[in-house]
């Protein structure tokens, strides 16, 4: 501890091999997204068994195949084109080099729009309610994706003065000049508390609440409050690519997110009151 900061140590590697291995190891954020797809897993079957999804248990597998590969596909190059277009042009060899890391939110969210409408028009299954199952599941994996960018020491907050301000490596570690070091937000865990398990919370109650929801009024809802949880938090965190009309790039992105949602949510809400 300097100056009663807590200095961040934790080792992002679960397990770590032996020297001359092909991988160095296996991280924690690489199990993270590991226990996200069960969790969806888990989730797919239980609302199959509790009548509140338009997915059979056959499906449910097929449908996690499919989002599987929208989450890592999307997430892979939408971090490439959407937050370092430059070297994807100049090496676009680099979108396969997943071992120097980096996944985005908001590719992730496109690439999961993708497979659904794809699984949506094969199955012959409404998108809306697919939609809104997606809505229940993804702020789990937002909860265990920040907290494994806390792990890593990756996408620190600014710099502040705040008692629970952490003192990150990788923002400029000096063993010699500790006391120099400016300590920082933990933005992690505040997006991992209103993006990830808040937002779990309400979707789920909403999810689960006797009312009859017209589909797709729930993902407008998640997608509104996502946004606005995304939006407020990037205030705490420090830019990790360069600003857009004065805004960090995970704000501009969450401005079309939020207009999507408003968009949606109005039309569902429109189309309610005239049935």
């Amino acid at each position: 501890m300097i100056l009663g900061y807590y200095i961040h140590s934790i080792d992002p590697f679960a397990i770590k091999f032996p020297k001359g291995c092909f991988i160095e190891g296996i991280r924690w954020y690489g199990i993270f997204y590991l226990l996200t797809f069960g969790f969806m897993f888990f989730a797919l079957n239980f609302y199959s068994r509790k009548n509140k999804s338009p997915l059979s248990s056959e499906q449910n597998i097929s449908f996690l195949s499919y989002i599987i590969a929208g989450v890592v596909l999307g997430g892979r190059i939408g971090y490439m084109l959407l937050y370092y277009p430059g070297v994807f042009i100049h090496n676009p060899l680099e979108i396969f080099a997943i071992w120097h890391g980096g996944m985005s939110s908001h590719g992730g969210f496109i690439g999961t729009i993708i497979a659904m409408v794809i699984f949506s028009r094969k199955n012959n299954v409404p998108l809306l309610s697919l939609a809104d199952i997606c809505s229940t599941i993804a702020p789990f994996g937002f909860l265990l994706g920040r907290i494994a960018n806390f792990i890593n020491g990756e996408l620190y907050g600014k710099i502040t003065n705040v008692r629970w301000a952490v003192i990150f490596p990788q923002s400029g570690y000096s063993p010699s000049r500790l006391s120099v070091i400016p300590a920082r937000h933990p933005s992690q865990l505040y997006e991992a508390s209103l993006e990830g398990l808040l937002l779990l919370i309400y979707v789920q109650i909403r999810f689960w609440t006797k009312e009859k929801i017209t589909p797709g009024k729930l993902s407008g809802e998640f997608l509104i409050l996502y946004s606005v949880f995304r939006i407020s938090m990037e205030f705490f965190r420090e830019p990790d690519a360069q600003l857009i009309l004065a805004m960090s790039r995970g704000q501009f992105y969450s401005l079309f997110l939020l207009l999507f949602g408003i968009v949606l949510f109005l039309r569902i809400r429109h189309q309610t009151q005239q049935q």
